[in-house]
């Protein structure tokens, strides 16, 4: 076999699978949102209790690290992951409810859901463009999020206004360069598993919004 044509092939099959993972990956992540945020009018119809949020993120977590990588691979890990979406978004329940209740909270929502969505579309779509390798991010990003963990943790005990909202600001910063990563695994094979890039883009979407609630809050409650 001429070693020109085999190239040609491989090339031609290493692209298919790209274009593959990409579509399966934006069509699993847009039917996700849209769970996430049906789950999330439900838990503001029924108005349930602070501590939800708290019970289903500890939830969604368990399913990410124990469900998601023994289930990644089968039909399984559908279920997975519509379970870790769900519960975050049902979770974000009582928190949009102490936002809207804001005088002028459904602009803070509106706005911070628009703004998400320019990040996300503005930084995936710069990341499919330009086909550009991003792992040099990986232990930048790394690092930060461990900082960002124990500036979390110290802020519970410190409850300083002025660390919540840098706390917030450099989250939405760090899950921005996490979508440039992960779409550049994507775009360049790094990674090939659909469902787990699903659940990745969807905890930076979901990061980005909830901190651009406390920034936009904080900014509209100083005017």
């Amino acid at each position: 076999m001429n070693p020109n044509n085999s190239a040609v092939a491989h090339s031609v099959e290493s692209t298919l699978a790209v274009n593959k993972l990409i579509r399966n990956t934006y069509t699993m992540l847009a039917m996700t949102l849209l769970f996430s945020a049906l789950m999330a009018g439900v838990s503001l119809a029924i108005q349930p209790p602070p501590m939800t949020s708290l019970l289903t993120l500890g939830g969604a977590m368990l399913l990410i690290w124990l469900a998601l990588p023994r289930t990644a691979n089968s039909t399984a890990g559908l279920g997975v992951v519509f379970g870790i979406t769900g519960l975050l978004g049902f979770g974000l329940g009582p928190m949009l409810e102490m936002y809207l209740a804001l005088s002028n909270g459904p602009q803070i929502v509106g706005t911070a859901l628009g703004g998400t969505g320019v990040i996300f579309l503005g930084l995936s779509g710069y990341a499919l463009a330009t086909r550009r390798d991003f792992s040099f991010m990986g232990g930048f990003l790394f690092v930060g999020m461990l900082v960002i963990l124990a500036a979390i943790l110290a802020n519970i005990f410190l409850q300083i206004p002025a660390l919540s909202l840098t706390i917030s600001a450099v989250v939405i910063m760090l899950m921005s360069g996490f979508i440039l990563y992960d779409t550049g695994r994507m775009v360049n094979g790094g990674e090939s598993n659909y469902l787990l890039m699903t659940v990745s883009l969807y905890l930076s979407i979901f990061n980005i919004f909830i901190h651009l609630l406390n920034l936009l809050a904080a900014f509209a409650g100083r005017e």
